[in-house]
């Protein structure tokens, strides 16, 4: 399994198939809105999904910008993990 960065998401590849991603709008405003987690069904219960968000939280630290969890299983992570405090954005 090999997690790509590409533009405005994170991709899972597994044995050359995408299966799961994440993905964001840039506000260009040092804010990028998480707006999507997917995990294909056959690949579920993994934590996949779990490390889309991990990876993101550490693009965005790279870049850093501040995250917006709209996306309900990333809102969901973000609640559950309190190192992510850190790039969360302020609403």
């Amino acid at each position: 399994m090999e997690l790509k960065r590409a533009e405005r998401k994170i991709e899972v590849h597994q044995e050359g198939e995408v299966i799961g991603e994440i993905t964001y709008s840039d506000t260009n405003n040092g804010m990028w809105i998480i707006d999507h987690t997917y995990v294909d069904p056959a690949h579920r219960n993994q934590q996949i999904g779990e490390q889309l968000v991990a990876e993101i939280v550490n693009w965005a630290r790279d870049a850093n910008v501040k995250l917006l969890p709209l996306c309900p299983f990333a809102k969901k992570e973000f609640e559950h993990q309190s190192d992510y405090q850190d790039v969360q954005a302020n609403t």
